[in-house]
């Protein structure tokens, strides 16, 4: 083979390459954006609200003061940091009905209603906190009393903000009521519950149960535009040796 013959078959293997190594960078650029934008990713601490059944805990799509909960019931309260619904941290007991009310008899005119109030870790704490136990309680209510009612019966002093947003049991937190929270588990102290925090159903606004959890318009416009200067390197490459 000719040294001509031999650089006129390695150019193919260079065009390769060459496109390769573009499709590696815009492919690093849009992992950059989505890294940035997932770091910088809020939640908020607050009061979730949570129904038990057979199969577990489902998130409640209505706040305490909405639900009239059944003889049998069993309702849950965990306090954590989360963006929204779909990350929301479960109370870390099951909802045992019989196990929780095992010691209160069904009576007329009355009903029972089982509570989980887990005020979560350390880690979910206010700064300088400290979260009490974990603890159930069987509540012995009107028939027609609310989870609200259910949960003042056993555990006061109840706490509420703006939009009915429930915002401390028994006392804990000691102050603050959905305060935003940064990626890094930093609070914003200027940042209380607003349209953007939840709601008194522990839902984000809008009621659905989803906030948009995932990349702001901001990171997906980001990705747009360096895909777009992507393909604009690919083309001008091809123009140049063709």
């Amino acid at each position: 083979m000719s040294a001509r013959q031999g650089v006129a078959a390695r150019q193919p293997v260079r065009r390769r390459a060459g496109r390769a190594a573009v499709l590696l960078a815009v492919l690093g650029a849009v992992l950059a954006v989505l890294g940035t934008g997932t770091a910088q990713a809020a939640g908020y601490r607050y009061w979730s609200f949570w129904e038990g059944s057979g199969s577990g805990w489902a998130y409640a799509t209505q706040g305490p003061s909405l639900v009239r909960p059944e003889d049998g019931s069993v309702q849950g309260f965990r306090f954590a940091v989360s963006a929204d619904s779909q990350d929301a941290a479960k109370p870390r007991r099951s909802p045992d009905f019989a196990g929780i009310c095992a010691h209160t008899p069904a009576e007329d005119g009355s009903k029972r209603v089982a509570l989980v109030i887990d005020p979560g870790t350390a880690a979910d704490a206010p700064d300088g906190a400290t979260p009490p136990a974990l603890r159930t309680a069987c509540a012995r209510v009107p028939k027609d009393a609310s989870s609200a009612d259910a949960l003042a019966s056993v555990a006061k002093p109840l706490r509420y903000g703006s939009d009915a947003l429930l915002c401390a049991i028994s006392g804990y937190p000691a102050s603050g009521c959905g305060e935003q929270v940064a990626g890094n588990g930093d609070a914003d102290a200027g940042r209380t519950a607003d349209a953007s925090a939840p709601t008194s159903s522990g839902v984000a606004a809008g009621g659905d149960g989803s906030d948009g959890g995932g990349p702001s318009a901001g990171v997906l416009v980001g990705v747009a535009a360096v895909l777009l200067l992507g393909i604009a390197a690919v083309a001008q490459a091809r123009r140049r040796r063709g």
